[in-house]
């Protein structure tokens, strides 16, 4: 699958794996500029294994990974860290740390041996804190905050960082409804901003909601791309994820709504197998 999109990040000819194992292989990708571009798929479908290509925590096996004409593997360690930011899928702070000064640590790409902490690094640090609405619990230590406060302080990290490109693993896992929103609609401001961003979510819905731009994968390969009001069909859904549905119009948004049709209930007596058990227990 091939897009006209044209972007700052892309990926040509990739072949992506672990050891021996490929998971991805002979794939194209772009990022479009000033997108908030989101990967969706079932599980083990490629999606985390290609955004770790694109961030450089795994190195192709074939192919390049491509930011501003330059293989980002030619790129020295800071000098790509000020360029794209990273949110992994899971992450540890120290402990004892408090919020203000695992923050400032997204400023490391810009401190060098003698250089001292700046005016614009401060600065860099109060936006992120005041975005993420993390100013006024800045000295309070990171392991005392919700899942959803410590997600906003990663989160605030990687904007301390200044990037232009922001790339998050799955950033919305092990959090609650509230506070999945609370995650993407920081992220829908962020990009409003001006950064692109690129996320891997499991929830087709927010996707079609948040998003600007669309990967959808499978086994491996992207099966389409584009915004989600073009390419979310039910011939997507049943092709991507092998489930019947009916897409709908949000009535919030005017997004599309994917509303899964009933598949039919297991019975016991079609299950193979001894259900002499189970049948004499429903006499009882």
């Amino acid at each position: 699958m091939t897009s006209n999109a044209t972007g700052r990040l892309t990926g040509t000819g990739l072949r992506v794996g672990y050891g021996e194992r490929t998971v991805i292989a002979d794939l194209d990708v772009v990022v479009p500029d000033g997108s908030f571009t989101v990967i969706v798929g079932p599980n083990a479908c490629g999606k985390s294994t290609l955004l770790r290509a694109l961030s450089r925590l795994l190195k192709p096996q074939q192919g390049a990974v491509v930011l501003d004409g330059r293989d980002v593997a030619s790129f020295g360690g800071k000098e790509f860290a000020r360029e794209v930011g990273l949110l992994p899928q899971q992450s540890i702070a120290p402990e004892g740390i408090t919020i203000i000064d695992l923050v400032s640590r997204g400023r490391f790409p810009y401190q060098k041996m003698f250089r001292q902490w700046t005016d614009d690094d401060q600065r860099a640090v109060d936006f992120a804190l005041q975005v993420t609405r993390l100013t006024e619990l800045s000295t309070r230590p990171v392991e005392a905050l919700s899942g959803g406060q410590r997600q906003r302080v990663w989160i605030a990290m990687a904007l301390a960082q200044e990037t232009p490109i922001l790339l998050l693993d799955e950033p919305t896992t092990y959090l609650d409804l509230g506070h999945q929103i609370e995650v993407l609609e920081l992220c829908t401001e962020l990009n409003r901003r001006g950064t692109t961003l690129v996320a891997v979510l499991h929830d087709l819905n927010q996707a079609a909601r948040y998003a600007s731009h669309i990967i959808a994968m499978r086994s491996g390969e992207i099966i389409a791309v584009g915004p989600p009001g073009e390419i979310i069909t039910e011939d997507l859904v049943e092709q991507v994820f092998g489930v019947n549905c009916e897409v709908i119009a949000d009535p919030q948004t005017g997004t599309p709504l994917i509303v899964p049709l009933a598949q039919g209930a297991v019975r016991f007596d079609s299950v193979p197998g001894d259900t002499a058990n189970l049948r004499a227990a429903e006499d009882v």
